[in-house]
């Protein structure tokens, strides 16, 4: 299995004043959906940052995000370790297979792939 990307996620009210302050930072808004908004490095797409507001479908906001180029196998590796999954795996309707499973400190982990993209899936 393959790590394509990890993405600390935020969770926020503020989604203008993160983007501003971001953005001194050299990240601009890649993504937004109202509920979550990525901003990325234009010069490395692949080091982002999601502010959320909160999780469209899953139970809580995950504490990060980490895109996988096997969502299913990952998903039975922590499955059968015994790993609290806390979301089911499932398919979303903005085009990401997913799933959320608590890591030993507590903290959630939103465990991704995008569906049919066979390249950058950061961009």
């Amino acid at each position: 299995m393959t790590v394509r990307r990890v993405v600390p996620n935020i969770q926020s009210e503020a989604m203008r004043e993160n983007r501003e302050f971001y953005g001194l930072l050299g990240f601009e808004e890649v993504m937004n959906q109202g509920w979550i908004m990525t901003l990325a490095s234009d010069t490395n797409p692949t080091a982002q940052i999601s502010v959320l507001t909160h999780d469209e479908t899953g139970p809580v906001v995950p504490d990060v995000s980490v895109e996988v180029d096997d969502v299913d196998a990952a998903h039975a590796a922590l499955r059968d370790s015994g790993a609290e999954i806390v979301h089911p795996l499932r398919d979303e309707e903005w085009g990401v297979r997913r799933f959320f499973v608590r890591d030993p400190n507590g903290r959630v982990v939103n465990v991704l792939t995008h569906r049919g993209e066979t390249g950058d899936a950061a961009k």
